[in-house]
């Protein structure tokens, strides 16, 4: 990759959380890197790099190419780190500790299981939970269970006929009240299950409730004077209220498995890839593939999970993907999570497949801006439900206030961006007083009579700014018109951006972010911003001309000499008397400023 090309990958970057991989000429990764934001930290490389030391100057001198995974969190980006870095060792990294570095929580497979921290998690049925890449966090979380749970810390065998036969005595935390003693039979076992379930869901981040308990107990405590009962209460609501107990980067309940997304726009299609083994990312690859012969979705997919698992020698048993896939080899189990860690594995996955379609689309638009124009206008006509690529759009408005100096604004879009040269203003010459519905079908019947009368192309769209009643009062001129049917007509109201079409008792709603919904909302401002301005100037030229049109003996032409010479009422009132009568003569000076002597 150039050095250019780069530099435009490197502004392409979001600015959320990931991982990002440096790559030399020969697409070996050099450097593996975190961040919180991928953009700004990337990016601090490439820029004031007198700064650097020796070896970060070579590192970036030797930069081709960047990939990043986008991952949830910091964290989940801190872990991910670690585990990639362990497996590729790359060129400039520090060389990082064994696989013992992050500690889990487990809960033990024993009778009366103990909670209890490791770094070291062994396949003997116990369940593990993390990794936790804060130890603040991890031992929060302990001494929080241990707040509110009573859970034994001796590693006795507490087995129903040793307990039975008694074999133990209670001990000092019996003494503490930090345990029930079920080793003399002081708490049973359903009594002490119920808190491991309790303590589970803690793990598994359903900690709504507890995070509530804590806030109640914090203000009760505050209430009651005792300060630093309640300060204790708040600081473990504040590493709760950011905490991730469960990482999908790295979780020892999810096994061996491959797993695969896919977004497609317009004949592209983009499959991330991510290779998980004992419980781990360890790879992650999203791929282009185009289109040739409207393949579907489940054939494109399909094709590329033959290829990436041929690529990366994968014999994973399971593969996570977003709907159900006829794959060839029968062993392997087909897997479309809806809940779970698995789908949390997809929805990472497919947020990676996203940013890679969105980055890629972005570097081809700005290549041949045809294309971002053909895909605007294509996701406009499958939103808006029209039968033809919207290239060219009108929109109306009506401007007037308290009833006065009425326009009407038409502004019109082609290949998505205003002609302002195709915009019109339409002063209605049949409405009396305030009256928007009359001056909506007056205005769309002229324009469209006119389009009519010299043989001009009508719009693909018709936009209406108002809710059903200006939609309405369109449709009746263009009925009369005999077009309705022929121009597709939608209005917009602006007070939840609602679409209303004809006929449509209920309104269409598009996503905020969607360009559909920001090109409309663009017309309509635009419509807006021209009909005010040329209302602003009829009504301020109406005002200037009324009055100076009132002085008995002042004609238009008059008015219209004085306005070009002072170029406000304003300035014609404290004009000197010979400058007046150097301008309109003694009769009309005098005239004038006796008129603003009375007023």
């Amino acid at each position: 990759m150039k050095q250019g090309e780069l530099g435009e990958t490197i502004k392409r970057l979001p600015e959320l959380p990931g991982i990002y991989k440096y790559l030399n000429s020969d697409g070996e990764i050099i450097y593996i890197g975190k961040a919180k934001n991928l953009k700004k930290r990337v990016s601090s490389y490439f820029v004031k790099q007198n700064a650097h030391n020796r070896k970060t100057k070579m590192m970036v001198s030797k930069i081709c190419d960047v990939q990043i995974t986008i991952v949830d969190t910091e964290n989940d980006a801190l872990l991910l780190e670690n585990v990639l870095i362990k497996k590729y060792q790359p060129k400039y990294n520090i060389n990082l500790k064994d696989d013992k570095t992050y500690p889990f929580i487990a809960i033990k497979n024993e009778g009366f299981p103990r909670i209890i921290y490791t770094r070291n998690p062994v396949k003997d049925g116990s369940e593990y939970f993390g990794p936790y890449a804060s130890l603040t966090v991890m031992h929060t979380i302990l001494d929080l269970i241990k707040e509110l749970y009573l859970t034994r810390t001796c590693n006795l065998n507490l087995t129903p006929e040793n307990i039975k036969a008694g074999k133990f005595r209670s001990c000092l935390e019996y003494q503490l009240g930090n345990c029930k003693a079920p080793c003399i039979g002081n708490q049973t076992q359903d009594e002490y299950d119920k808190a491991i379930r309790d303590i589970r869901n803690i793990l598994k981040v359903n900690i709504s409730e507890v995070m509530h308990f804590l806030k109640h107990e914090m203000q009760n405590t505050s209430a009651n004077l005792q300060f630093e009962e309640a300060a204790s209460f708040k600081k473990k609501l504040d590493i709760l209220t950011n905490y991730q107990s469960k990482s999908t980067v790295v979780s020892q309940s999810i096994s061996n498995l491959d797993v695969f997304s896919i977004v497609t726009d317009n004949g592209f299609a983009f499959v991330n890839y991510l290779k998980v083994m004992n419980g781990m990312i360890i790879q992650t690859q999203t791929v282009e593939l185009k289109t040739r012969l409207d393949e579907t979705e489940d054939e494109i997919l399909r094709f590329a999970i033959e290829q990436l698992r041929e690529k990366y020698s994968s014999n994973s048993k399971e593969i996570v993907v977003p709907f159900s896939v006829d794959f060839s080899d029968d062993s392997v189990i087909i897997t479309v999570p809806k809940l779970g860690d698995k789908k949390k594995l997809l929805d990472l996955s497919t947020k990676n497949a996203l940013f890679y379609k969105r980055d890629k689309l972005l570097y081809y638009e700005k290549l041949n801006p045809e294309l971002k124009t053909d895909r605007l206008l294509t996701q406009m006509m499958q939103d808006l439900r029209l039968k033809d690529l919207p290239r060219h759009i009108e929109c109306f408005d009506n401007s007037n206030i308290q009833g006065t100096n009425p326009v009407s604004a038409c502004v019109v879009f082609k290949n998505g961006k205003p002609s302002k040269s195709d915009y019109r203003h339409f002063i209605p010459k049949t409405v009396v007083g305030p009256d928007d519905f009359a001056t909506m079908r007056e205005v769309v019947y002229r324009r469209y009579k006119r389009m009519l009368d010299e043989n001009q192309k009508l719009p693909d769209l018709l936009v209406i700014d108002g809710g059903k009643g200006q939609l309405s009062s369109a449709i009746s001129s263009l009925k009369e018109l005999n077009l309705y049917g022929k121009i597709p007509v939608l209005g917009i109201a602006k007070r939840l951006e609602e679409l209303y079409y004809p006929e449509d008792e209920l309104p269409l709603y598009l996503n905020k972010k969607s360009e559909t919904l920001k090109v409309i909302q663009q017309l309509r401002d635009e419509a807006h911003r021209f009909g005010i301005t040329h209302h602003r100037n009829r009504r301020s030229k109406n005002t200037f001309q009324s009055e100076l049109i009132e002085i008995p003996g002042i004609g238009k032409q008059t008015v219209q000499l004085l306005l070009k010479t002072f170029k406000s009422v304003k300035k014609v009132k404290e004009a000197d008397y010979r400058q007046l009568v150097d301008l309109v003569g003694e009769k009309r000076a005098d005239k004038i400023q006796k008129y603003f002597i009375k007023h």
